[in-house]
């Protein structure tokens, strides 16, 4: 099993860079084809015009729009010819909705890798809940690229956060390739998820299922949660105090809109995350 089809998003944002960059690694790495897929806010034209002396501003909008998307092809097409990675740009139909055009390509993707949206850089805003959209509605693993930091590696040390759900276990399969890959592999629990005992064997199963596929070195660890935090900050700082260079979990394994309204591991993670993280739902 391997990543044959990599999609990465590509935008105006400062860090798009550093998202082409990790692609193409790993593109090379997993001998894969890279799609990249340009998605960025649209105002609705009636918004302006309906304001008096906007319409100006629309246009130079739309035309500013254009020339940035236009920088970031050119980019994408020179970065593909130098790391030597087979790849397409893919026309996001800029006319439709762009976040319904980019699930739509992200389907025929083995791997979606998208961004972190960063408060203080605007050009990563591409919709409210951007990045719980693509996770919900890719129908595949999904990678995020934090908006700090730059990774070298990328599933050398790999911490998988199981809880034993539906969402957990799609991640972990989602992640194989990386995981046989991988230098090191920890399954990590928090201390309650321990109790039952059951839960226990689910992690030694779950160890024994990728030694199967071919893992060479697995341990399992608890980690606490305290009473101030979320489980999603307990496992960033688990995974940060460990330097493990890739998080693999799932996603909202409670209701989204219970985790929206409330918080949830997903939605910290999403916010936090200062590694990758590969979410599957």
């Amino acid at each position: 099993m391997s990543y044959k089809t990599l999609m990465v998003h590509l935008d105006s944002s400062t860090r798009a860079n550093v998202r082409v960059s990790l692609a193409l690694k790993l593109a090379r790495s997993f001998g894969s084809h890279l799609d990249g897929v340009f998605a960025a806010f649209e105002p609705h034209p009636r918004e302006f015009y309906v304001m008096a002396g906007t319409a100006d501003y629309y246009d130079a909008h739309r035309k500013l729009r254009a020339e940035q998307r236009a920088a970031i092809e050119r980019l994408f097409r020179a970065e593909l010819e130098r790391a030597q990675v087979a790849g397409t740009l893919i026309d996001a139909e800029t006319h439709t909705d762009t976040v319904a055009s980019l699930l739509r390509h992200s389907r025929s993707a083995d791997l979606t890798i998208i961004g972190q949206a960063n408060p203080s850089d605007a050009e990563t805003f591409v919709a409210d809940h951007f990045a719980e959209m693509v996770v919900l509605g890719a129908g595949g693993p999904v990678l995020f690229v934090p908006n700090t930091g730059y990774f070298e590696t990328v599933g050398t040390r790999v911490l998988i956060g199981w809880n034993g759900s539906r969402e957990a276990a799609r991640a972990v399969h989602d992640a194989i390739p990386f995981v046989v890959r991988a230098a090191h592999v920890t399954i990590a629990a928090s201390s309650s998820t321990f109790s039952p005992a059951p839960s226990q064997a689910s992690c030694s199963e779950l160890a024994a299922t990728l030694a199967r596929h071919g893992a060479t070195s697995i341990d399992i660890a608890r980690f606490d949660r305290h009473a101030a935090e979320t489980t999603g900050d307990a496992l960033l700082n688990f995974a940060v105090d460990g330097g493990f260079d890739l998080l693999v979990m799932g996603a909202y394994g409670h209701a989204r809109l219970q985790e929206l309204v409330l918080g949830g591991a997903t939605r910290s993670v999403l916010l936090t995350a200062t590694l990758p993280v590969l979410m599957s739902h």
